[in-house]
This record gives C-alpha cells, structure tokens and sequence, in this order.
C-alpha cells in the first residue's frame, strides 16, 4: 500500500526537516509549492530531492500555488500571475518529473454565479495551455474541488477538458466541510473523471486536515465506491496537518484498503 499512496509535504519541509522521514519510510511525497518557494528556488535543492527520491524508487506528485490564484477572473492581470506561477511549476516538473500536478479549479458561486459562462472560458483557455505542457513532461492535470457547492459547478468544466487528458482531484475534507452536496452525488457526477483523492478528515464546519478517520468524512462509503469502480487505485495522498496524524491516517487506511 505504502508505494502507492503519497503524503502532502509542503516544499519548505522537504528541502529541510522531513527528507529523511520520507526517504526512511518509503513515503511518497506531494511536494506543494507556494509563491514564496517558486521565487526562491534554488535549482541545486531541487535536484538533492530528485536524487534523493530517485534513489529509493519513490514517486512524487506536485501541487501548484492556490492563494489568490484566480484562473477564471476577468481580470487578465489575475490570469497573468496564474500563468506565470504554472510556467515556474513547468520548470519544477522538468526536474521532479512529477506523476500528477494539482491546482485548485477555483470556482465560487459567489463570486463567478454572474458570469459562469466566462469564468469557463477564461479557465478553458489556461488549462487547455498548461495540461499539455505537463503532458510532455509525462505528468497529468488534476484539478481539484475547494469551495464549489456541488460537483455540477464543475461538470461543464471537466467535460470540456477530457480530451485534454485533464482529471478531477477530489478533496473528501473540503467536500465535507464546504459543500451542500453528499459525497455520493459528487462520484456520481464527477467520478468517470476521478483521477486522484486528497484524504485528510473535519468535523464538517472547518477544513480542520484532521487524521483519516477523526471527523465525519465517510470513509466506508468512499472505499466501497473505489471497490466497484476501481480495478487499480487513482493516485491518493494524504493531507493531515499534524505530522503525529499522518501515522493514524496510514494506520486508518490500511484498514479501508481494498486493493
């Protein structure tokens, strides 16, 4: 199971404290990346962590910046920063040669409800440019949920995208604590485009990254979907926030395992 499962670790850690954690234990990493690491990146600590991971036959996984990223906002100066931010993630892949690279989709009914229509086309536009860059870098597109109320805010999205090779992220945590809708409405809405699971637990009011099986994600339901629809595991990482968590949340997993 463990060479099949990744754990979030922010850059910052990796490139310091947690490289022999996740050497010694064989963990797979998805190395997430904010503004602050992309503009002091220093190619030698990229290529340590790419020897480093090479060397004990783990694979990785990369999540691109999130805070402010906008890709559907009408303002082109947004898009521009998004777009700088996803070429800086291209020179990340070209040396981590990563398995997936997540991004949040980033719809917010709020926000985009007035002008869905574009908020679609301005980020068709983006990812259709960004996925196969990554394609040829041997990496996927996966586009994650966070603060939509129900999965049909991104079906038309995923939709357009599917020729694109370009899959869905689903987070269990944010589902829980921001969306209206059940995790089975969101399989079976978006789960033919289900590529990778973000785990991670809450109490259905905070996205709190609590260990698997702590909260009230349903865990039992979601394994079960996986074992009738699922010959082989999608990619899946797990987010706890507390490093003392992310023993608990493999524990807990082994015992859902179904593959």
């Amino acid at each position: 199971m463990f060479k099949k499962v990744h754990v979030g670790i922010p850059y910052s850690m990796i490139s310091g404290e947690l490289l022999p954690l996740v050497e010694e234990r064989g963990l797979n990493p998805e190395i997430s990346f904010d503004a602050d690491a992309l503009d002091n990146l220093e190619p030698a600590s990229l290529a340590i962590i790419a020897k480093a991971l090479g060397m004990k036959g783990l694979r990785t996984t990369l999540h691109a910046p999130f805070m402010d990223m906008a890709p559907g906002s009408p303002d082109p100066m947004v898009r521009t920063v998004l777009r700088h931010r996803l070429e800086q993630m291209l020179h990340v892949a070209m040396e981590l040669r990563p398995e997936t690279v997540v991004c949040h989709a980033g719809y917010e009914d709020r926000r985009y409800r007035h002008m869905k229509g574009q908020w679609l086309e301005y980020s068709l536009s983006l990812w259709s440019w960004f996925a196969p860059r990554l394609h040829e870098l041997g990496a996927r597109l996966v586009l994650e949920n966070v603060f939509e109320k129900g999965p049909e805010e991104l079906y038309d999205l995923f939709e357009s995208l599917y020729g694109e090779g370009v899959g869905f992220c689903l987070d269990v945590g944010h589902q829980s604590a921001f969306s209206s809708a059940s995790l089975q409405r969101w399989l079976d809405v978006l789960g033919r485009f289900l590529r990778q699971l973000h785990l991670h637990d809450n109490r259905g009011e905070a996205d709190e990254h609590l260990a698997i099986g702590t909260g009230i994600v349903d865990f039992h339901f979601l394994f079960s979907w996986l074992r009738l629809n699922r010959d082989v595991p999608p990619v899946i990482t797990i987010e706890p926030h507390l490093r003392e968590d992310i023993e608990l949340s493999i524990l807990n997993l082994t015992k859902l395992w179904p593959w």
